[in-house]
């Protein structure tokens, strides 16, 4: 019976990051999922293949999103929290759907995600506790699905135009909510 299989492109210039220094990334996350990669470096295409002794076809979805994650201009160290932590997920925005299709508006949309020295993208992360990856005409978030969300509303608020100030009070506001919340978990009595 022929293994479970998917494939994913990633841009060209990702494939190195993708193998990693004498391939080390590559072998680190076949190790850790027990799959198998077959990268072709000059298209970019990626095919995984569950390992022979690996079961499990919902790896081959984590070890995808994984390499999604690379292809998205994350380093694989941040990739690898997908691995590491078993609620961490990965979202994707495409700007050219949620804003323009002109060059000139997605640098622009870019920027303002981004802002002066990354100054807005690691606010963003801090407060979200979310990693955030602007690449191409995508932004990618990694984190808890309560972080991506967070994260994904307030880059959805800069694309809209709203005012930095705006959504750093978003992202405080949703800090503090969310600090309460693990709170009062961790305070509820046990029955």
């Amino acid at each position: 019976m022929p293994k479970a299989s998917t494939f994913v492109r990633i841009p060209k210039e990702r494939v190195g990051a993708l193998v990693g220094p004498e391939g080390k990334t590559k072998k680190n996350i076949e190790e850790k999922l027990c799959i198998e990669l077959q990268i072709e470096s000059d298209s970019g295409g990626v095919t995984l293949t569950l390992a022979e002794k690996n079961d499990d076809p919902s790896t081959l979805f984590r070890a995808k999103d994984i390499v999604t994650a690379v292809g998205r201009g994350f380093s694989p160290e941040h990739a690898f929290r997908l691995i590491r932590d078993e609620n961490a997920v990965l979202d994707i925005i495409d700007l050219r759907t949620s804003f323009g299709k002109s060059e000139s508006d997605l640098q622009r949309v870019k920027g303002r995600i981004i802002g002066m020295n990354g100054k807005t993208r690691n606010i963003i992360e801090e407060l979200t506790g979310a990693y955030v990856s602007v690449y191409g005409h995508t932004v990618g978030i990694i984190g808890t699905f309560e972080q991506a969300e967070v994260a994904r509303e307030a880059i959805q608020m800069l694309v809209r135009g709203s005012l930095h100030s705006t959504v750093y009070r978003f992202l405080n506001r949703k800090r503090r909510e969310l600090k309460k919340k693990m709170l009062e978990l961790w305070e509820k009595p046990s029955e």
